[in-house]
């Protein structure tokens, strides 16, 4: 397979003569395309998968069905993963930024359909996630296929694996703007002109694709009945205030929710417990099934009373103050339903509830404000300018949030409100947490790459590659005259000391012993166990390298020992860690 491999590729870039920045420029429409027909494909089976469910359904969507249909969904997903795919699927931008900072952009196949089918399911039986991050992680998982593919070096790698993600953001939502902003934004990829144009090839081309094979038009259909007046310019900045508040609510509740259900040991209880939770709000709330843009097109539409129509709650819909409680419980509730969801086994993304959420707070923001002040603000406008500014707040990008809403709902009219409630709601959450909810996790573990070049760098190294184990070990019960004979023939100057399992029990410095290696007295009385001294800190084979840094920096080391489930595998030196990051710093600073 490998020679088949590297023989089509030789052959292919033969055929086609192309040069280095032309064959990442090709390979980069060939994501688009591909990823654009990866997302047609999770939106079909999604769109199949509830259909089929619906046409099973004969009483109706008020029917106490609702409190089976996600569990059934769940269940399904989980069988799938555990038994088709055999590896955690979830979490999908953050396994793409994962794969990016740690593994240089590696992929593996499977996550180029397993997501696809896992997402479907989930989504189609009401499963209160959308289908975003799943395509995101397919369409990374392209990239990096097809990078490898083509041998692509490991910076071009990451590149497609943009690339992918770009795609397939611009493919399921028809925005090519916002499939390059996500990548930038939310991804933190390098922008240089050698990054820029393969990512806008692939947003456009996988935009392109989509729209010849399933049509044009944009996600939603918003109705412009109010324009935007100079004067109502401080209800969207409160609006943004608004809607950054209810994105730090959002993420922390996202994350405290998703670490209750991570400790759950027992699956069946996990499973349990998210599909009653699950099941009995969309029970109460039918908007909360599956991804929620119909109930947001009802909201762009006024429709509000449709909302509840189907629910026990349907009385508020009489009384104003009761309807603007109901919608307040609604948007709080989403980020509930999601964590549900994907606790209890579900495959899913947070970009469709974030969505959701601020379509519904700023509905409920311009119902609040004409009510109570009399604003006269377009409750449309606001339920358009919310979504924006939830973005911002939740995934921690601001201009993905403008432009991404601009070209969903062809509301350009109304970008300079987007704009400051946007801008406004992300300075209100970054006062809150620095890290979206895409990267609080990574960061938490200092697995996070960022713009900041320096320190993406040296968040791309890893201590397996520059582990040193030419050291020649010792043993504590050893003499000090075996202990002679070992540092003649040795070129090091440490000497680490390890049991007979193997466990690190300290080290010998030439320095030390230095003064006694000529008193031929003490050979036999003198082991190496009296000689050793414990290492001034001790580094884990899994640490990242801004703590492997920091412990040099505290100790003022120039060598730490290195173990691995508590054995010994040798020695990290600040030299070896320097020169690694000058060669990675050169190439990924190389145009």
């Amino acid at each position: 397979m490998r020679w088949l491999n590297r023989r089509v590729h030789r052959v292919f870039l033969s055929f086609l003569g192309l040069g280095t920045r032309r064959h990442v420029i090709f390979v980069s429409l060939v994501v688009g395309v591909v990823c654009a027909l990866a997302a047609m494909l999770l939106k079909f089976l999604a769109h199949w998968t509830a259909g089929m469910v619906n046409d099973l359904i004969s009483h109706g969507r008020d029917s106490l069905v609702l409190l089976v249909l996600p569990a059934i969904g769940i269940v399904l997903t989980l069988l799938f993963v555990r038994y088709a795919v055999g590896e955690n699927i979830a979490h999908g931008v953050s396994n793409v930024l994962l794969a990016i900072s740690q593994n240089r952009g590696r992929i593996q196949l499977h996550n180029t359909w397993s997501s696809i089918v896992a997402s479907s399911i989930t989504i189609g039986f009401g499963g209160s996630v959308g289908a975003e991050a799943p395509i995101v992680m397919t369409g990374a998982a392209i990239g990096s296929n097809l990078g490898r593919f083509f041998r692509m070096d490991s910076k071009s790698v990451i590149l497609m694996v943009g690339c992918g993600a770009s795609a397939g953001i611009a493919a399921i939502f028809k925005a090519p703007l916002a499939g390059l902003v996500f990548t930038l934004e939310v991804l933190m990829l390098d922008l240089t002109m050698s990054s820029l144009v393969p990512l806008l090839v692939s947003s456009v081309t996988a935009t392109i694709t989509t729209s010849l094979l399933m049509g044009g038009g944009s996600l939603f259909h918003f109705v412009y009945n109010v324009p935007f007046d100079l004067s109502k310019t401080p209800y969207y900045l409160i609006l943004g205030v608004f809607t950054g508040l209810v994105s730090v609510y959002f993420t922390r509740t996202a994350i405290a929710l998703g670490g209750w259900f991570g400790r759950m040991s027992n699956t069946y209880r996990r499973v349990l417990a998210g599909v009653l939770l699950l099941g009995g709000l969309i029970y109460l709330y039918p908007p909360l099934y599956g991804e929620g843009y119909s109930s947001v097109q009802q909201l762009f539409e006024g429709k509000v009373d449709q909302l509840f129509s189907h629910s026990p709650l349907a009385f508020v819909t009489g009384n104003p103050w009761l309807l603007l409680v109901a919608l307040g419980a609604l948007f709080l509730l989403k980020v509930v339903a999601m964590a549900a969801t994907t606790g209890a086994g579900g495959v899913g993304g947070s970009f469709a509830p974030t969505l959701f959420v601020g379509a519904v707070a700023g509905f409920f923001m311009a119902r609040l404000l004409n009510m109570t002040m009399d604003a006269g603000v377009g409750v449309s406008n606001f339920v358009l300018v919310g979504m924006a500014g939830a973005m911002a707040g939740v995934m921690h990008a601001p201009l993905l949030g403008i432009f991404l809403i601009a070209e969903l709902t062809e509301g350009y009219v109304l970008l300079i409100p987007l704009m400051l409630t946007a801008t406004v709601a992300y300075i209100t959450v970054s006062s809150f947490d620095r890290h979206s909810i895409y990267t609080m996790r990574l960061a938490a573990q200092g697995l996070l790459i960022t713009h900041h070049k320096d320190q993406a760098v040296l968040t791309m190294l890893q201590v397996k590659n520059v582990i040193e184990t030419d050291l020649a070990v010792v043993h504590p019960q050893q003499t000090l005259r075996e202990l002679v004979r070992v540092v003649a023939h040795s070129r090091r100057n440490i000497f680490p000391v390890v049991d007979d399992a193997g466990a690190l029990q300290g080290i010998v410095l030439l320095d030390d012993i230095r003064e006694i290696m000529f008193e031929t007295e003490k050979y036999d009385s003198l082991t190496v166990g009296d000689l050793m001294v414990r290492p001034p800190g001790v580094i884990q084979a899994d640490e990242p390298m801004n703590v492997v840094m920091r412990k040099f920096e505290e100790t003022g080391a120039w060598n730490l020992p290195v173990v691995e489930g508590g054995r010994y595998i040798g020695f990290v030196s600040k030299a070896k860690i320097f020169s690694a990051y000058r060669e990675q710093l050169v190439q990924f600073s190389n145009e």
